[in-house]
């Protein structure tokens, strides 16, 4: 008989609370505050912090910080908006830093 399998996901580093799909995932190759980070299309089980402005790598974007629902560990940003034109396709998207979440399922 044939092992069902579900989606592979992403999880909090903290609780195992399922954050992302991996079929979500746009670029592997995002910087984050502590090393490398993935763009996700999206995120669930997340809660936001306020808006504000930041000075990025790529220049300002409106960005709010990412919580685990549960256990409001910092999981990284989502892209509010991006003012110059070349990073637009940034806003709504969410970055999940690769030491914040953990391979579920996989």
């Amino acid at each position: 008989m044939a092992e069902m399998v579900g989606p592979r996901l992403y999880g909090c580093c903290n609780c195992r609370n399922h954050v992302a799909l991996h079929d979500d995932i746009i670029s592997k190759a995002f910087q984050g505050r502590n090393g490398r980070a993935f763009l996700f299309s999206h995120a669930m089980n997340v809660s936001m912090g306020p808006k504000e402005d930041r000075n990025l790598m790529t220049g300002l974007h409106t960005v709010a910080d990412v919580y685990c629902s549960d256990c409001r560990e910092v999981l990284g940003w989502k892209y509010e908006r991006a003012y110059e034109e070349s990073q637009k396709y940034k806003e709504g998207k969410f970055i999940l830093e690769k030491s914040k979440i953990v391979k579920e399922n996989w």
